[in-house]
Parts: structure tokens; C-alpha cells; sequence
């Protein structure tokens, strides 16, 4: 069996006087896309915040590509960070430029090449996320909120990543645009090979895109299974959380 693409072994932190984490163990296999779920507070964020190195675990061990994250000096991050893609919550896009410049910031800020290859590579980006020609050249509050969010999938796959997390991907999109985002999630991961982590609570699409839902609760990932079975689980913090959804 390969390695798996993240390994987290006995994560910690400890955030505003409380253990937000004591002793989170999780693994994500290669190809895979897995999604982190949990009640409000329970650190599903704070987990992301590690993995993306945003924020230092008070304790623990994290491993993204083999690499232990808090061994790396200052270049190794920025090539490790150059693997894997980030999809923010309500798109994040830069309010004053366009799409195409969007999607080309990335490849301007991390890499050298001509600017006309970097143009045509943001042209085929857009294209792949099922945006029209003509989006390329509009600002971000001219797009629906679908099309925003597959603007920032452009970007979030403009370097060509490996793996790729996604925070909330369908939060504030009406149903069939939520629907449609997930068709575009499980297509960029099947069409790149990308492997895929995902903080969302929106189960309907939890059930449409994932292979795994790992639910943390008590400081601790409880469970790690599809999500069909883990709205069966017995265990009564799962089970709370899905009464209420």
C-alpha cells in the first residue's frame, strides 16, 4: 500500500485556555477525497489551519507527502506549499481584478514563466472548470456566486497541485448550483488525480463527492467511514449531530 498523502498522529492544540484538540489521528490515502465534519467549535477548521501550516500545533506529529511539516525550513514549506491547491470559504478572490487575473496570480507569484504561456495556461484552467471565454475578462462581483467559486477552482489548480483542500465549497450556493460544484469536485479529482480534504457540513454533497467523512468530536477524530455509514453510527456525539441536520 502507498503512503498515505497526510498523515496526522496525536495532534494537539490548545486555543483560548481550552484543548481544542488532544489527540487527533488521521490519514489521507492517495486519490481519495475525504471531508472533516463536527459541531460548531469542535476545531475542524483548526485542523485545515494546521495542515495548511497557518498556525503551529501546540503538540503532535503531521506528515503531507512524507514530509514532517514542522521539520521543513523556509524553503522546503514554500515547495511543499507549491503542491497542493486551497479553495477558501465565499471564493476569496481578489475584488479588483478579473478572473484571468485571478487565476494567473499564482503562477506570477511562484514561478517565471513568459507571460503569454502563463495567459493561455489560465485560459485552459478557466475552461476546465465549465467557465465560458468571455468570463476570463470579468471582475468577480459580475459573476454568479457558482461562477465565482469555480473562478477560484481555476486558481485554486493553477500550479498544477497534487492535492487539494477545499473550505465549506458549497456554502451559500442555492441547490443546483451546490449540486453542480460537487460534480465539478469529483471531475477535477478523477480528471487530475488530485486528493482531496474538505471541511463542509453540508451532508447532501458530503454524500455526492466523498469516499470518507472523518467526524471529530471530543477533541479526537471518533470516526472515519463513508458517509452513509456514518450517519448509522452509534456513537451518541455522531449521532446528536445528525438528529439535528
Amino acid at each position: 500500500m502507498s503512503e498515505p498523502i497526510i498523515e496526522i498522529k496525536g495532534l494537539k492544540n490548545y486555543l483560548g485556555g481550552q484543548w481544542v484538540h488532544s489527540d487527533v489521528n488521521l490519514t489521507v490515502e492517495k486519490g481519495e477525497i475525504l471531508a472533516i465534519i463536527g459541531g460548531s467549535g469542535s476545531g475542524k477548521t483548526t485542523i485545515l489551519r494546521s495542515l495548511l501550516m497557518l498556525m503551529k500545533p501546540t503538540a503532535g506529529n503531521i506528515k503531507i507527502f512524507g514530509q514532517d511539516i514542522s521539520q521543513l525550513d523556509v524553503q522546503q514549506s514554500s515547495s511543499l506549499r507549491r503542491r497542493w491547491g486551497m479553495l477558501f470559504q465565499h471564493s476569496a478572490l481578489f475584488s479588483s481584478m478579473n478572473v484571468l487575473e485571478n487565476v494567473m496570480f499564482p503562477m506570477q507569484e511562484f514561478t517565471s514563466l513568459d507571460y503569454d504561456f502563463m495567459y493561455e495556461l489560465a485560459l485552459l484552467k478557466i475552461a476546465l472548470v465549465g467557465l465560458p471565454k468571455e468570463a476570463a475578462g470579468k471582475l468577480p462581483s459580475e459573476l454568479s456566486g457558482g461562477m465565482q467559486r469555480r473562478a477560484a477552482a481555476a486558481r485554486a489548480i493553477a500550479m498544477d497541485p497534487e492535492l487539494l483542500f477545499l473550505d465549506e465549497p458549497t456554502t451559500g450556493l442555492d441547490p443546483l448550483s451546490a449540486r453542480l460544484f460537487d460534480d465539478l469536485i469529483v471531475f477535477l479529482r478523477d480528471s487530475l488525480k488530485l486528493t482531496i480534504v474538505m471541511v463542509s457540513h453540508d451532508i447532501e454533497s458530503l454524500k455526492r463527492t466523498t469516499d470518507r467523512v472523518a467526524f471529530i468530536g471530543d477533541g479526537k477524530i471518533l470516526s472515519v467511514e463513508p458517509i452513509n455509514d456514518l450517519m448509522k453510527n452509534k456513537n451518541k456525539k455522531i449521532a446528536g449531530y445528525f438528529s439535528k441536520v
